[in-house]
């Protein structure tokens, strides 16, 4: 924090109080594009994340600066007129939640900011959610609005969704705001009832592995999933009184599953309701300390979204059956979006080098690329840091 101080005065020039702040990355263990289909997610806030530093000013302008990204430059807007500009590229994501902040009759003033964030790019650590959460929070503690998490989170995504026009869904702000050191949260996306979990790994580590294969085919797609899965919806509504494809269990899906007419939809439906289902599980699970049942749901897991929803890919792929071979590992699966970005493994410590070792080496014949592993703990959610022990 010392160090991001400095650059702040020297971007920024010195005087007036800065104020520190962090916002955690997060991964999802188990639950992948259940969101969007009003199911269970179960992700976890992680150790690295993005770091803000921030002082008010006296009058309506905000200027934006990124230690990730320092060609840009000090981005400056007026907050009288904060409007999506293409060329100011990351800075829309801060922008959107200043301006969702603003719609919704919040008293802001204007601010400078120097964001550093450690979490790798286009990995699918969601770092975009995690500089949208370290905004609201900064906002929160400098305007004084005593706003609460969840409006945040919910203001966070408002402006992904709204302002940048990205259609996620909340898990990735919820986690993020919400997190929480040593758990994981099952979150009913519908309801956004959430239960904390422990994750006390003991004698084995999390470990993040980049296929390090950019995601440039996971927004077309994304897209397109949620499209098939709505198509799937919309027939199953015509035989059942349901709201989302949450709401089936196994059972009642395979008793109504022919009603879906297109044979792809009906894949993508059927992952969407055994993930729920398996996420559900896997929370009981790590709470009872069933590490081995946990990790075998993690394995089923990545089965369906490689056969029946079809976003993994080669290098997913390669990395998770790389991991699989290996002994100590407890589970491994994709993660995220799909079609690139990280797997989650769960390894046993004393098999943590071999793990890497071996893993780059196979996944190196198989696809050509290098990974990389980030071996990360499970932190709490965004918040403001006053000392340089409480944000690392």
């Amino acid at each position: 924090m010392k160090s991001l101080n400095a650059h702040f005065r020297k971007v920024y020039g010195e005087g007036g109080e800065i104020r520190s702040f962090f916002s955690p990355g997060r991964v999802n263990l188990i639950g992948e594009h259940t969101d969007y289909n009003g199911g269970h997610v179960f992700p976890c806030s992680l150790s690295i994340g993005t770091y803000a530093v921030a002082r008010k000013r006296e009058d309506s302008f905000v200027r934006f600066y990124s230690m990730n990204f320092e060609d840009q430059g000090v981005i400056t807007v007026d907050l009288k007129e904060i409007i999506y500009d293409e060329k100011d590229d990351w800075a829309n994501y801060p922008k959107g939640v200043v301006s969702i902040m603003k719609e919704s009759g919040y008293e802001v003033s204007g601010f400078d900011v120097l964001y550093f964030g450690n979490i790798p790019n286009g990995a699918g650590l969601s770092s975009s959610a995690s500089i949208e959460l370290a905004t609201a929070v900064l906002l929160n503690e400098l305007n004084d609005l005593h706003l609460e998490m969840v409006e945040m989170v919910k203001m966070s995504q408002r402006a992904e969704n709204e302002f940048v026009g990205v259609n996620c869904g909340i898990m990735d702000q919820f986690a993020i705001g919400m997190g929480k050191e040593d758990a994981a949260v099952l979150l009913d996306c519908n309801t956004l009832e959430y239960t904390y979990s422990p994750v006390v790994l003991e004698n084995a580590s999390l470990v993040i592995s980049n296929t390090n294969k950019r995601r440039g085919l996971a927004d077309s797609k994304y897209n397109e999933r949620r499209s098939e899965c709505e198509r799937a919806l919309s027939q199953l509504q015509e035989h059942l009184q349901i709201e989302s494809l949450g709401d089936l269990t196994v059972e009642t899906f395979e008793a109504n599953k022919q009603h879906i007419t297109n044979p792809i939809d009906q894949k993508r439906a059927k992952h969407a309701v055994y993930e729920n289902v398996r996420t559900i599980e896997a929370a009981k699970r790590l709470k009872a300390g069933e590490f081995d049942a946990f990790g075998q749901l993690m394995h089923e897991s990545h089965v369906s979204l490689r056969d029946d929803y079809e976003v993994t890919g080669l290098e997913l792929d390669a990395l998770v059956e790389a991991a699989w071979a290996e002994e100590g590992v407890i589970g491994s699966r994709m993660t995220g979006a799909g079609f690139g970005g990280c797997t989650i493994s769960i390894v046993e410590n004393q098999f943590l080098d071999s793990f890497k070792t071996n893993v780059a080496k196979t996944y190196k014949e198989k696809t050509g690329l290098t990974p990389e592993f980030y071996v990360v703990e499970i932190g709490a959610g965004a918040r403001e840091v006053n000392q340089l022990s409480e944000a690392l």
